[in-house]
């Protein structure tokens, strides 16, 4: 058995390969103001698999069997950041730790101070570089496990989430106006750290070690579950953060049959502008300063929640809700921004994107990450391992065809298995594939000729999706 390690294009993540007998086997499979309603509402502006291929050939009764890579971020890729002598902070790390099975190397301790709401731009670079140079080179992802600071404050204030993963950057904040976009928005990147040299980060956002445990809990609860709860997509009648609205409205039918999403429309006023009493929430998106009746609701492990509005993201609190009641009340992930956005859509995350992401097996920090386009002032908080709808993925021959199962291709995304002759040959399509929507799927596709030496498989490219890269 010989293996190798290539690196298959600009922009993709590096390719396992396995030697039996004479045939090169990739295994990788790929597949708003403060306080009340002073938002400030900007002119218009745009709203802008994995598959092995296996086996020796040249007899379709051949078969063998082995593991392929899951879909989301696993426990070994994620760094989680405790404060060094904080009682909360260190048992929230040691919970999690096991809750998770975290690797020993990948808890990194360090000194900082938890009094303050912000930390300056000087202080913070010396935090990420600390934290840069003791985290494992395979970490893609970071958790954080304190509540303040939640910003880091320069001529304008960032996320400590965004900063941890871009570094601070004034192109990345300064209240009413466009920022710097990220190159991980809506991308089939599996390894934001490869791919992106990002690493997204989640803070916790507990307020207690009992808050915590129950948040963890939860989103341990959440993997595999599969939920059948529902998504509550609202526009209310505060129009200045009720401007995702056309992001909502195509999504009941678009998921009709996989998810079951409501959309609600209280513009004119007249009805509700929250919702109440119900028990399956798996999605709630909404534009409010302050949601009413969250304690009436009950969420589905795993479920995802927020409100366009300026500070919900700041931590303690401003006046308006803090994006930490959402998780008081039962959510698993939420997001919010630390300074005036003005109402960009690009700030806030798209639900589009968001539960496309989720649908396929991506893990909530993955798939919040990828919904922001625009994420330098948005504070990520949750336990960001939940993945309710994990993908296992299989491969195995069956009536003398290749048969691939997997929930991770991108809708609307193309795919193909191809097969030379020799390392010089020329690749030729063995199998084609569109993909018309993001559900479980089930393809074939014949065995190569004998004389075929290497097969790969190809799709959109984790830093491009509308380019195609072997995977």
């Amino acid at each position: 058995m010989y293996v190798s390690n290539s690196k298959t294009g600009a922009g993709c993540w590096p390719q396992l390969l396995i030697r039996l007998g004479g045939l090169l086997l990739p295994l990788m499979l790929v597949a708003c103001g403060g306080g009340g309603s002073s938002i400030v509402e900007p002119a218009p502006v745009p709203v802008p698999v994995p598959v092995p291929v296996p086996v020796p050939i040249g007899s379709a009764t051949t078969t063998l069997g082995f593991n392929l890579p899951r879909a989301g971020l696993s426990a070994a890729e994620l760094g989680v950041i405790v404060v060094e002598g904080d009682a909360q902070s260190e048992a929230i790390g040691s919970y999690y730790q096991t809750a998770r099975g975290i690797p020993a190397a990948n808890i990194i301790r360090v000194k900082l101070a938890t009094a303050s709401a912000t930390i300056s731009v000087s202080d913070f670079a010396a935090l990420k570089a600390e934290i840069d140079a003791k985290l494992p080179t395979g970490v893609q992802a970071t958790l954080l496990t304190w509540t303040a600071p939640s910003r880091v404050v320069g001529t304008c204030a960032m996320s400590i989430t965004s900063a941890m993963a871009f570094g601070y950057d004034s192109k990345y904040c300064g209240a009413c106006s466009g920022t710097a976009p990220s190159s991980y928005f809506d991308s089939e990147s599996r390894q934001a750290w490869v791919d992106h040299k990002i690493r997204p980060s989640m803070m916790l956002g507990a307020n207690s070690l009992a808050a915590a445990k129950t948040l963890i809990d939860r989103g341990v609860q959440a993997d595999a579950s599969k939920p059948t709860g529902s998504g509550y997509l609202l526009r209310t009648g505060d129009g200045a953060r009720s401007v995702r609205y056309g992001d909502y409205i195509g999504l009941p039918a678009a998921w009709a049959g996989r998810l079951l999403l409501n959309y609600s429309d209280n513009s004119a006023g007249g009805a509700a502008d929250f919702i109440e009493g119900k028990t399956d929430v798996l999605f709630y998106f909404t534009g409010l300063a302050s949601v009413p009746k969250l304690a009436s609701l009950g969420f589905r492990p795993g479920a995802v929640a927020d409100h366009l509005t300026s500070y919900g993201g700041m931590l303690p609190g401003s006046g308006q809700m803090p994006i930490t009641d959402w998780l008081d009340a039962g959510a698993t992930a939420s997001y919010g921004t630390v300074e005036e956005p003005c109402n960009y859509t690009q700030k806030f995350p798209q639900a589009s994107v968001l539960i496309e992401h989720y649908f396929r097996g991506e893990t909530v920090i993955e798939a919040y990450w990828k919904s922001v386009q625009w994420p330098g002032q948005g504070l990520f908080v949750g336990e960001p391992l939940a993945r309710p709808f994990n993908d296992s993925p299989s491969f195995t021959i069956e009536n003398g065809q290749y048969l691939i199962s997997t929930r991770a291709l991108r809708s609307n995304a193309s795919y193909s298995l191809e097969y030379r002759a020799g390392t010089a040959g020329t690749w030729t399509a063995l199998a084609a594939f569109k993909i018309a929507r993001a559900e479980p799927q089930t393809l074939r596709s014949p065995l190569p000729p004998a004389n075929a030496t290497e097969l790969r498989w190809r799709g959109p490219c984790a830093g491009n999706a509308a380019l195609q890269c072997t995977l």
